[in-house]
């Protein structure tokens, strides 16, 4: 009988086995001992080796004795906040918000070593529930704080039927070497209108890991948009089955990588039922020394007809050194359908600098206008002016390096 070698651990997953048993969860701390973290020997971590970039992982998270100021303000936004993996007090919420906790994770069971992390040391989750369509934009302030930590929180979010809003959720905290691993379930009642935008804006030193799955109602109608523009090691998830005739969604993301950064954008979209659609839309950034992935999965299932799926990505390289990796699959198991896929990667067009910079636009200021006309298509649908405009910011402050 053959028999398994056992894998050799790093310190990472030595500290991440001992805090598993710390807490009780004996069964993920066995399955880290025989498994380890993902290598690029694991299909969906491919371009993310974690037993080779996560060399070091700091002691789990306590009570954050003060917050730092918040990383994105947008005015009028009804703000919630998550420090140190625990749901902070909140102010009255508006109409038709109920806000609450629960113990334990939000995430369903799959085959994937942040979701099972997650759901082992999550203590407590942010729970809201929308009964009815929320104005201002509700914004979750996800934070890191004091020294280096690894923090787990998660967040439950149900939309009713016929309700529409429009979610932030941004990530931040103090400037150390934080790993965190969040977690967010959203699930959309029938012919509900929502809109979800999740903004990394970690200190350099941050490792960032976030999940989120998505479930869609018939009718529902979804669009989400995920920025990476901070934290040097980064991946961001994202989980959606489509359960009801009907429901459509926009994926759509923007990677802003620069010197000594990886940052991974990896989706896994399901279409479960007859005539559903979806677009999947994202866009990378490298410069200096860096590497952006995006890794993108459409499956539809046998009973699924009539689906229209179609997935893109596009990358723009500003530096010599940068890396721009990309793997769009499609698994398709019905036979009515149209779906496709596409990836394209480049620099900025020489011409249309050079047609700028004839007209006595600085070189600089040419790149700028050129960048920020390549990513108008993510941020563009974003109808309300006030987070626009901060969404916009976070673009342009990356752009001139601040």
């Amino acid at each position: 009988m053959r028999q398994t070698m056992p894998v050799r651990l790093g310190a990472a997953e030595d500290t991440l086995i001992a805090q598993l048993n710390s807490v009780g969860a004996t069964a993920e701390a066995e399955r880290m001992t025989v498994a380890g973290l993902p290598t690029r020997r694991v299909e969906s971590y491919h371009y993310t080796d974690l037993k080779t970039l996560l060399r070091a992982v700091p002691p789990l998270a306590q009570a954050a004795n003060e917050a730092s100021a918040p990383a994105l303000r947008v005015p009028g936004a009804y703000r919630l906040m998550i420090a140190n993996g625990v749901v902070q007090s909140a102010t009255t919420a508006p109409a038709g918000v109920i806000v609450g906790k629960a113990e334990g994770g939000v995430l369903s069971t799959r085959d994937d070593v942040l979701v099972h992390l997650n759901g082992a040391l999550a203590k407590e989750s942010l729970t809201l529930t929308l009964e009815n369509s929320v104005d201002p934009v509700i914004q979750i302030d996800r934070r890191a704080e004091g020294e280096a930590a690894h923090v787990a929180d998660s967040l439950k979010i149900f939309v009713a039927d016929n309700a529409s809003a429009v979610i932030l959720e941004t990530f931040s905290g103090s400037d150390a070497a934080h790993v965190g691993n969040h977690a967010t379930y959203l699930a959309v009642g029938k012919n509900a209108v929502v809109t979800h935008i999740t903004v990394d804006l970690s200190a350099k030193a941050t490792t960032h890991f976030a999940t989120n799955e998505y479930q869609l109602a018939e009718g529902a109608k979804l669009r989400t948009l995920t920025i990476h523009a901070g934290a040097a090691l980064s991946r961001s998830q994202v989980f959606a089955r489509f359960a009801g005739e009907g429901a459509h969604a926009d994926f759509t993301g923007l990677n802003l990588v620069e010197d000594g950064q990886h940052n991974d954008i990896t989706i896994d979209i399901r279409h479960g039922v007859a005539n559903t659609t979806s677009q999947e839309m994202y866009k990378q950034i490298a410069r200096g020394r860096s590497k952006a992935v995006f890794q993108g999965k459409i499956v539809v299932d046998r009973d699924a007809q009539k689906v229209d799926a179609k997935m893109m990505m596009q990358g723009l390289m500003l530096s010599d050194e940068a890396e721009i990796l990309s793997k769009p699959e499609l698994e398709i198991y019905a036979d009515d359908v149209v779906c496709g896929h596409g990836s394209t990667c480049g620099e900025l067009d020489e011409d249309s600098m050079f047609y700028l910079m004839s007209r006595g636009i600085p070189k600089a200021e040419a790149e700028t206008m050129l960048v920020r006309g390549f990513i108008e298509e993510v941020l563009d649908p974003i109808e309300d002016e006030e987070l626009n405009e901060a969404l916009t910011g976070i673009v342009d402050g990356w752009l001139l390096g601040a």
